[in-house]
């Protein structure tokens, strides 16, 4: 029997160790300068949670190309710390902090230690000569300006950490510094909750500086945190057998596929791959949630600083260097709602992050920083992102005929996919959806789990339907008859019922996707000449407040050759348009036109036939006797055609009767078109005089270009 609800996976992990620290005479050492790696070479990343590109070097940078890269200077000795961390025999293992009593202060910050009850601080001091160097740093290990990194190995026998493989950050610049201060910050702050802490970020262990290196230009501070592989999720995805690999990492069996509502494990690589990501991306939207329970946000959530833990089986969200406070720090100028509205936009700035991420792990096109940048562009010149399918489609199709796996997979589950990232990608901040109902989203929920989908999830998911079914381009007599169906529950579910609504979102360009009405196309006809439609387009604008919008038809078409022309499609291009202008005012469809008893039990019917099986949900409401809609009033039409070749008028006007024959009356007449019955951001649906609908899907002018 199905779960009825996904649960929300919490890891157990020992408490953090607490330590005893004492005074320490003070001592010289130096990092070894072979072992550095300047970080300028490698930063491409940008500060809104996109990535540019990686390098494509082995797991492990030899010495010698380590310091040929590097391009700083040595780096700076490090005096020995004033204090000394050291194992005291408990009855429960562990250690416990005391600050010594020194006039060099530690540079981290004492707020999160300010009020009751604040706990133990897991911050530790550490000493160099508790570590000893590699002499080769990982390629996974993210560096930026200002930022040297280092693999170490702890040698003190007295720590917890013996034995184990750390990363040292050299801190050098007053921003890196910064940077460094603000992670043990956080640490502190999230003390309470180390167990949550240690399992979705890297845990930062402690930190060397001598004295007050901290506020010193000159003087570096190190930063030790912990290491999670040789590689961050953007290296793993470039890897040719990046999929095998990820699940050897997570030891992905049926008890950690369960994690996601799944009981299986193998399959296509759709399934393989879906399931992966489900994996990952459930456990990205639960550390990005605990940081937003505790009022921090991430603020720069990108694939080169998410880890995956090969021991713990989790995704870490790097050391929260840049994490930022909901609430302002200046009281003076901290208000209820202006806390509050800081708030909103940085969670939502992370969940856009966030859409980034899953956008790249789905579809791995996007990884190609020049695909990426119209990706982005895409969205930054306000497209509505629940068009992303229509915009990437060309892109996605253009190297895999056969069909790429990241559109399936976000095809699968009535669009679920394309659903949930436009909706981590929505354009108004105050739309974008929350971590925890991400995390209940159809789309990051396995088979086992019984979703109760939201009328807006069925919603999308008639529109997605009906946009796959007119792609498969066949249409047959069961075919038509659901895609009939399919638009009259769009109809009865349309969101926008007023005309100010129609208002806002009719202008722009649509593209025709499907007709109720007759179908003629070559294949059982020989007419002279053979015309083929490719795409048919309706453009409305306006240029005026009142609701009197240019409407224009374009019908493109191309000339074929008479002998051969079921298997060659080239030959001459042209252009029908057709424009009027149009006025909307409210109105409404009866659908039936008596009222009485026989007509509610044949709307209740109707309901049922239409509503079963997966859209079993609305199968309780009844279709009503009528629906709002707006009324169009079409002026005079001027119709035009263009070609590239040069016709005679008799030519001309069997092409333009052909053209007639092939499309629907309704876009070379205009003045057919009598209402709208449904309309959002993505699809569109129109009336004909003779009842017939027309389905649009709205098409952006970069899509075309």
């Amino acid at each position: 029997m199905a779960a009825t609800a996904p649960p929300l996976p919490r890891t157990q992990l020992p408490r953090a160790p607490r330590l005893f620290i004492s005074q320490a005479p003070r001592a010289s050492v130096s990092l070894r300068r072979a072992a550095t790696i300047s970080s300028h070479s490698r930063s491409h990343s940008q500060a809104n949670g996109d990535c540019t590109g990686t390098s494509r070097c082995p797991p492990h940078m030899p010495l010698a190309a380590a310091a040929a890269v590097a391009a700083c200077p040595s780096p700076v000795g490090l005096s020995r710390p004033s204090c000394r961390a050291y194992a005291c025999p408990r009855r429960r293992r562990g250690f416990r902090l005391e600050a010594s009593s020194s006039s060099a202060s530690a540079p981290a910050p004492t707020a999160a230690d300010e009020g009751a009850g604040a706990g133990p601080c897991p911050v530790v001091r550490f000493d160099m000569d508790d570590f000893a160097i590699a002499d080769r740093v990982s390629v996974g290990l993210h560096g930026r300006s200002g930022e040297m990194i280092f693999e170490a190995t702890v040698r003190d026998p007295s720590s917890e950490l013996y034995g184990s493989t750390v990363v040292l950050r050299q801190l050098k610049s007053s921003q890196a510094k910064r940077r460094g201060r603000r992670a043990l910050e956080v640490l502190k702050k999230l003390a309470r909750r180390q167990m949550m802490y240690d399992s979705y970020a890297l845990q930062v262990h402690g930190y060397i500086a001598p004295g007050n290196a901290a506020e010193q230009e000159d003087v570096p501070f190190v930063l030790v945190h912990g290491y999670h592989g040789s590689y961050s999720l953007h290296h793993w995805l470039q890897l040719s057998d990046w999929l095998p690999t990820l699940e050897a990492t997570l030891a992905l069996d049926e008890e950690q596929a369960r994690r996601v509502g799944d009981d299986s494990v193998g399959g296509p690589a759709v399934t393989r791959q879906l399931r992966l990501i489900r994996i990952l991306m459930r456990d990205l939207l639960i550390g990005v949630n605990y940081l937003h329970s505790h009022g921090l946000a991430h603020t720069e959530l990108r694939l080169e600083n998410v880890h995956v833990s090969p021991i713990d089986k989790h995704v870490k969200v790097g050391i929260l260097g840049n994490a930022s406070d909901f609430h302002d720090s200046d009281p003076s100028s901290s208000t209820v709602a202006s806390n509050n509205e800081r708030r909103k936009m940085m969670i939502a700035f992370d969940m856009r992050c966030v859409g980034f991420i899953m956008a790249k792990m789905v579809l791995r096109e996007l990884l190609d920083s020049s695909t990426f940048f119209k990706f982005k562009s895409f969205l930054t010149k306000g497209n509505d992102p629940s068009c992303l399918r229509e915009f990437l489609l060309p892109i996605l199709c253009q190297n895999s005929p056969s069909g790429n796996i990241g559109l399936q997979m976000l095809d699968r589950q009535w669009g679920a996919g394309w659903n949930l990232l436009a909706l981590l990608l929505a354009t108004k901040p105050e739309k974008r959806i929350s971590c925890l109902d991400a995390l209940r989203h159809p789309f990051l929920c396995g088979p086992k789990w019984r979703i109760n989908p939201s009328t807006s999830i069925i919603r999308w998911g008639l529109g997605s339907t009906a946009v796959r079914m007119t792609e498969d381009y066949i249409y047959g007599r069961h075919q038509r008859r659901r895609l009939a169906y399919f638009v009259e529950l769009m109809e009865v579910l349309n969101p926008n019922l007023r005309t100010e609504s129609w208002l806002q979102l009719l202008p722009g360009r649509w593209r025709l996707l499907y007709c109720t009405g007759r179908h003629i196309g070559l294949t059982l006809r020989q007419p002279s000449p053979r015309i083929l439609i490719s795409d048919v387009f309706l453009t409305v604008s306006s240029e005026s407040v009142d609701p009197v919008f240019c409407v224009t038809s374009d019908i493109g078409f191309r000339i074929m050759p008479e002998s051969n022309w079921p298997h060659d499609k080239s030959g001459t291009e042209g252009v029908l348009s057709a424009t009027t202008s149009a006025r909307i005012t409210a109105g409404r469809v009866y659908i039936h036109e008596q009222e009485g008893k026989e007509n509610r039990v044949a709307s209740s019917r109707s309901s049922r036939r239409y509503l079963r099986g997966k859209w079993r949900k609305g199968s309780k409401m009844e279709l009503p006797a009528s629906l709002a809609s707006v009324n169009i009033a079409m002026d005079e039409v001027d119709i035009s055609m263009s070609c590239k070749s040069t016709l005679n008028v008799n030519s001309a006007e069997k092409v333009l009767q052909e053209i007639r024959t092939q499309t629907p009356p309704e876009m070379f007449d205009l003045s057919k078109i009598v209402c709208g019955t449904y309309i959002d951001a993505r699809l569109m649906v129109l009336r004909g005089v003779n009842g017939s609908a027309l389905l649009f899907i709205r098409s952006n002018p970069t899509t075309d270009s």
